[in-house]
């Protein structure tokens, strides 16, 4: 229950998430509300590191159905360290 009580609509609005590094930097994924006409709603996510001033490295680019992505948040804020942020740049 609490879990979809944290449940965030990813194929409407973009959602970042970051985790720092111990160079001063941070790894970044976001969730962009992408469309694809055949397959109806996706959610693009860019999974990237910044280190200021430097450019952003976008690493990978992939889109998921709105239920995969919202798996991958999940996993990313549970086990992997990220956690919610304003954008990075």
């Amino acid at each position: 229950m609490s879990a979809q009580a944290t449940q965030i609509n990813l194929s409407s609005a973009p959602l970042w998430l970051v985790r720092p590094r111990s160079d001063g930097g941070s790894d970044y994924v976001s969730f962009m509300p992408a469309s694809a006409a055949a397959a109806g709603t996706m959610v693009e996510i860019r999974l990237g590191s910044h280190l200021p001033p430097q450019m952003p490295l976008l690493k990978r680019r992939l889109r998921l159905a709105p239920a995969e992505a919202e798996a991958c948040r999940r996993r990313l804020l549970q086990e992997d360290g990220y956690h919610r942020s304003e954008p990075l740049f």
